[in-house]
């Protein structure tokens, strides 16, 4: 089966130079997330961290800019 969200992300409000952190909940423990911004595939740097424990999955994005939205 695949994993689902059980619990969605939802909306952050940061400021311009900050950090925010977008949070998920999956049915099943260590599934593996790809995270996207519209069609294009993020991937861990200077600009995003990406954690997961468990069925919780983590992005952190850094340095928010306007584009970030």
């Amino acid at each position: 089966l695949p994993a689902l969200f059980k619990q969605e992300l939802q909306n952050t409000e940061a400021e311009e130079g900050g950090t925010a952190t977008l949070r998920c909940e999956l049915t099943k423990p260590n599934a593996p997330v790809e995270w996207r911004k519209g069609n294009t595939t993020l991937y861990p740097g200077l600009k995003y961290e990406m954690k997961q424990q468990g069925s919780i999955a983590e992005l952190v994005i850094y340095d928010l800019e306007l584009d970030d939205s």
